[in-house]
């Protein structure tokens, strides 16, 4: 707006401020800046609850790579955790471990959704690169036959072994029947991964 139509419309739509120093105007805009909106009140709540859905992913890596329980988060990780908050920094533990979800289902559903993801991209990166496979039969502790497969392959100039999948046989490990199952799920595997392939 031109200066004279802002001056214009001072007179007749603000007549008690037309006397107003500069300086006055100033405190109004930094009031108006400064004023709480939506975003700004919320801004800090969500970044509290991004941190502490950030921490329950990290503990729910943490409780998948030891092999523990899912429940050792709510048993020992929280009031671990609220010990440290309490002793050590002398801040009420309650409201942080609020923002933190560790209950059984909610590791449980964490571990799955990793796994799904290092599935796919393995998957994915396979499909773009030469890699050998090994098949491997085992047994579990009640007899049951398990059907492993490795994958090794190149990444980053660095050789890794993986595992591709675990599935549990039909029968036991020695019989024909057992041969021709590691046979057929060999090669539906690999077919769906890649068509050019190696054997260790």
């Amino acid at each position: 707006m031109k200066p004279s139509k802002l001056q214009d419309h001072l007179r007749r739509c603000h007549p008690d401020k037309t006397e107003k120093y500069l300086k006055y105007f100033l405190t109004l805009k930094d009031k108006f800046q400064k004023r709480p909106t939506l975003d700004r009140m919320f801004a800090s709540t969500s970044q509290r609850n991004d941190d502490g859905l950030r921490a329950s992913c990290n503990i729910s890596l943490l409780i998948a790579k030891s092999g523990k329980p899912h429940t050792i988060g709510e048993k020992v990780i929280f009031p671990g955790v609220e010990e440290v908050l309490k002793t050590v920094l002398h801040e009420p533990a309650s409201d942080i471990i609020k923002r933190i979800p560790l209950s059984n289902n909610t590791v449980e559903r964490r571990i799955d959704e990793m796994s799904s993801d290092i599935e796919s991209f393995l998957c994915n990166y396979l499909q773009t690169t030469h890699f050998s496979i090994h098949l491997d039969a085992s047994t579990l502790p009640d007899n049951a036959a398990l059907l492993l497969a490795y994958v090794r392959f190149i990444m980053n100039q660095e050789i890794y072994e993986e595992l591709l999948f675990a599935r549990t046989l039909i029968t036991h490990t020695k019989d024909n029947k057992s041969k021709q199952h590691l046979k057929i799920t060999r090669t539906r595997r690999v077919k769906q991964l890649t068509k050019s392939y190696r054997y260790l």
